[in-house]
């Protein structure tokens, strides 16, 4: 209890401090005198690197790296052997430990390289929000009834370190959680039946690996420009469901977080900026229950192609963008969203991709101008195999040869 108080105690008398978020550059020395701004050296002392930046969060997600979503590489899904498989947990099951690993060691090593991290670079971004499964740290995987690929580690430190040296501020999102946070979705690792994610054991166990990825963050030179790591992506919608997690997981999460840094000798000028889901994602308000509130993030995902509140034409949809207040907890990043329109309306000549440049091309404009009145935003997602830049980053670049969303791709 007496280091709860001091937790809350520092976060009163640093309550002033600049937050480390892009935006703000600080040049961090190590013990040795050597500023480690953007340099690949080993790690020394409890120094990290503040990013150069002059503007506001702009990156974009490394979607279906190390939690596969069948829809975004289907032919690499397939290719891998995994073809008629819903998620990660299910194509392992099916091949073999052994087989699924050098399935999925090879699609690590290729899906993201260097040369993506330097296009980004050239593209003016400044941040990747990485999604990771609790499996990462496969001490805490049941293995007689959890069935996950295994050796991801060592390429999400050489994924974050390419980032690191090209300047990238790094988000690590824990994007599958024990037991799944919600059900019937790949996007958790698992097409569980039910999110089981909401009683103590699995939050013990995702406190587990936030504390061992704090580990990792504040002493593997590989994660030098990790800033941020979120405990939970997108949680049940219902806050009655979601009670415990509000209450226990969340606070605990934070404490976790904190102490384990504590015990590392790190510094408040130095800790992780802790990210949890908005007031606007519909979990409840994720301050509720929290007393230390320093360096806390919020993470906004702006979909608007499920908004059914919204007309779904493309005024309507201009209009909606321009206007969006996504103002709730603060501060805030919108960590996803794309421009994609509703399902059934998709292909549909109106909403084309090949047909409607201009509009997409405005409609990221309008999405983005709104999304920087609060700290920025991340786009789901850099690449995919569909061919559909309205998910794609990359994508799009390829597309303002062709006269598409130039604006996506210029600093």
């Amino acid at each position: 209890m007496l280091v709860l108080i001091e937790l809350y105690a520092l976060s009163i008398l640093a309550g002033l401090a600049a937050a480390w978020l892009p935006g703000v550059h600080r040049d961090i020395y190590s013990l040795d005198g050597k500023n480690l701004f953007n340099r690949s050296i080993p790690f020394r002392g409890s120094s990290k690197r503040w990013l150069q930046s002059s503007g506001k969060i702009r990156g974009v997600n490394l979607g279906s790296l190390f939690v596969f979503e069948p829809w975004i590489a289907e032919s690499t899904w397939s290719e891998m052997g995994c073809g008629d498989q819903n998620s990660e947990f299910d194509c392992v099951s099916s091949l073999g430990q052994g087989a699924a690993d050098s399935a999925f060691q090879k699609h690590w090593g290729s899906w993201i390289t260097k040369d993506d991290i330097s296009q980004m670079q050239s593209y003016g971004l400044n941040t990747i929000r990485i999604p990771v499964g609790y499996w990462l740290y496969e001490d805490i995987v049941d293995s007689k009834s959890e069935h996950f690929p295994k050796g991801g580690l060592s390429y999400l430190e050489q994924v974050c370190s390419w980032a690191s040296d090209a300047g990238f501020y790094i988000i690590i999102d824990l994007h599958g959680a024990p037991g799944a946070q919600v059900a019937d979705n790949s996007d958790t690792g698992q097409y569980a039946s039910s999110a089981g994610f909401y009683e103590d054991y699995q939050y013990g166990r995702a406190l587990q690996f936030l504390e061992w990825m704090t580990k990792q963050v504040h002493q593997n030179n590989a994660f030098r420009n990790v800033g941020m790591l979120q405990i939970v992506n997108e949680p049940e919608q219902d806050p009655d469901t979601v009670s415990s997690m509000l209450t226990t997981y969340y606070p605990n999460a934070v404490n976790t977080i904190r102490l384990t840094e504590l015990g590392l000798g790190i510094l408040w000028n130095n800790y992780l900026h802790i990210q949890m889901m908005d007031e606007l994602w519909g979990s409840g308000d994720p301050n509720q229950y929290i007393i230390d509130r320093y360096f806390l993030a919020y993470d906004d995902h702006r979909y608007m192609k499920y908004d059914s509140s919204i007309k779904v034409s493309k005024d309507t949809y201009l209009s909606a963008s321009c206007n969006d207040d996504r103002d709730s907890n603060s501060p805030t990043i919108v960590g996803e969203f794309s421009l994609s329109p509703p399902d059934d309306v998709q292909w549909d000549s109106k909403w084309s991709p090949d047909s409607n440049r201009d509009f997409y091309k405005k409609w990221f404009a309008a999405q983005v101008q709104s999304y920087e009145k609060q700290e920025g935003w991340i786009f789901w997602t850099w690449k995919a195999e569909a061919g559909d830049y309205r998910w794609s980053y990359s994508g799009m670049c390829i597309e303002t040869q062709k006269g598409g969303p130039a604006v996506a791709c210029v600093e």
